[in-house]
């Protein structure tokens, strides 16, 4: 399809929902949707005060508002209004699924949905393909009632293109911004997810990491990011990096809206055997229940300094306000009750940051993994079967932008020949193991009897990429007023500048998720910074915006354009 959903067709579709529209039940209360959590809405949708039907529409009026500016969505699911009213009757006959149930929620453009949506990884090279079946986790999203409103604009093929990107930059959709500054990088490839929460288009977001694709552009858009454990969502039917690394992860408002969205999604997957090595079975814990003030009571937080140290000669001066909010972090921590060990370091962090042994991993598993995955499509027009057909056809391709947009990471991942099958692959994958586990972040844990590490998000990625363990990033502070404006490589986005968010992310041993929560969420709870922070760019609409047009029966949203 060339054209998104045109809302005044859809209107015309669902007449009955229109003429159905009622007065809400005296005592509501229509939550603001720049601040509604996953309790504010289902109470609303419980109570009579709005349908998802509703909710959906002011959805889409915000995302017609405001995309032409952040491009945070490259389409809108032409069927969103029809599935919000089928989950309305079925809320009305008294069926709920679950806590998500009529709740609309965007997945990044590389995990598959088997509907009338694209998922192309940001490139026309897989525009037209068919997946066979949902993805596992948008199968699971829809079972517990939740709405697939649309999907997300990325950094295409998540970053693995160029030495040089534009984080955010897609053929399809062209370039993501950030809320906070004007040209603002949104950092990561899951950017669109990021920004798109933020604004609330949506409800929250899927997005995935390899090596900090959740956690940074989370930290960018103010949204909390959780990183799960490589198998405990399953990985099916999206688009492959590395089958050691990826993984796929809720990004939302708050840490209770992002542990209800991760329940829905965690489970064993036979397709995705890297979720039978879960030590839960079906038993997995609850996540939204861990949400405790207490959650960083008599916790042992790490601090490793050593890998602190290194933000000046990554970030130069930027690198001071950082640190400094870090500092304030580790302060309102210890007032938590949490007991702070210093110089908890990552002994081999010097090594990881010279080492090439875990980019060559993951060069290795995407050579691997892409064929693979491309073998699975149901249609292919492009008939893509290897990375080498993807540069081909990049390469030759005017909307792909090349050679202006290189593709020298995949240049030198085809030119080493080397994938996961190899006769050496096994050597550098114990070396890149060493890095992140007894020379990384398990050392670390295991030497202080730890419960958790900190570190400013900027930093957080890396190492847990290596281990595949998980990730949680909660809104902090941002760069004050005289910090300078500073544009990435490029020079095509603004990378410092005031007002521009900042993150702290909590770092904790493989399937502690729980445990890695509570402590988010007890740190949220405190500091609550993301209230603080000011865009340069919000949508207007409201819930009430959206039914007074239907009681006028005269709402008409603009049709909103494919990028």
């Amino acid at each position: 399809m060339s054209l998104l959903t045109d809302i005044c067709l859809l209107l015309f579709l669902l007449s009955s929902v229109c003429v159905g529209s009622r007065p809400a039940p005296s005592g509501c209360t229509l939550p603001p949707l720049l601040a509604a959590t996953q309790s504010d809405l289902q109470n609303g949708l419980q109570m009579g005060c709005f349908s998802s039907v509703e909710l959906v529409m002011a959805y889409i009026r915000r995302i017609s508002e405001v995309n032409f500016r952040v491009n945070a969505v490259l389409e809108v699911n032409p069927d969103s209004l029809r599935i919000a009213e089928r989950l309305d009757i079925e809320r009305r006959q008294g069926r709920t699924r679950g806590p998500l149930h009529g709740l609309p929620i965007l997945v990044k453009d590389l995990i598959g949905t088997d509907d009338r949506m694209e998922t192309a990884d940001g490139s026309y090279a897989l525009v037209g393909s068919k997946v066979r079946v949902d993805a596992t986790v948008v199968k699971k999203l829809r079972d517990s009632g939740a709405i697939i409103l649309g999907k997300t604009s990325m950094s295409e093929w998540a970053n693995t293109r160029s030495r040089r990107p534009s984080n955010g930059w897609n053929a399809r959709g062209g370039q993501t911004y950030a809320a906070y500054h004007e040209q603002q990088d949104p950092l990561g490839s899951s950017s669109g997810s990021a920004v798109a929460t933020d604004l609330s288009l949506t409800f929250a977001s899927l997005g995935t990491e390899t090596s900090g694709s959740i956690l940074l552009p989370s930290e960018k858009s103010n949204i909390v990011g959780i990183k799960p454990t490589v198998g405990l969502t399953s990985r099916y039917m999206a688009i492959p990096i590395s089958e050691r690394a990826d993984t796929i992860g809720p990004m939302a408002r708050t840490v209770r809206d992002a542990a209800m969205v991760l329940q829905a999604i965690v489970g064993q997957d036979e397709k995705d055997n890297y979720t039978l090595a879960s030590p839960f079975s079906n038993n997995y814990p609850d996540y939204a229940a861990a949400c405790n003030l207490g959650g960083l009571e008599g916790k042992r937080i790490g601090v490793p300094r050593n890998v602190i140290e290194v933000l000046p000669s990554i970030l130069d001066r930027a690198a001071v306000p950082i640190m400094s909010s870090f500092e304030r972090a580790v302060t309102e921590i210890e007032k938590a009750g949490a007991i702070i060990i210093e110089n908890a370091n990552f002994t081999a962090y010097d090594a990881y940051r010279i080492s090439s042994a875990p980019a060559q991993v993951l060069a290795a598993d995407m050579l691997s993994g892409l064929p693979t995955y491309l073998s699975a499509l149901n249609s292919n027009p492009n008939n893509l079967q290897s990375l080498s057909d993807i540069r081909t056809f990049t390469r030759n391709s005017p909307e792909e932008e090349y050679p202006a947009r290189d593709t020298d990471l995949w240049d030198m991942a085809l030119l080493a020949g080397m994938n996961n099958t190899s006769p050496g692959f096994w050597t550098i994958y114990r070396q890149a193991l060493y890095l992140g586990e007894e020379g990384g972040l398990l050392g670390a844990l295991s030497r202080d009897n730890l419960d958790a590490v900190i570190l400013p998000t900027q930093l957080a990625g890396d190492i847990p990429g290596i281990l595949g363990s998980p990730v949680i990033t909660v809104p902090f502070e941002a760069f004050p007023a005289e910090i300078s404006v500073k544009y990435n490589e490029r020079g095509d986005l603004v990378n410092t500048a005031p007002g521009i968010p900042l993150g702290l992310s909590f770092l904790g041993p493989k399937w502690s998720e729980e445990s890695l929560i509570a402590m988010a969420y007890a740190f949220e709870q405190r500091t609550l910074s993301r209230e603080t922070l000011h865009r340069v760019v919000e949508p207007r609409t409201e819930l009430k915006n959206v039914q007074d047009a239907l009681q006028n029966r005269t709402s008409c949203l603009p049709n909103y354009i494919k990028g």
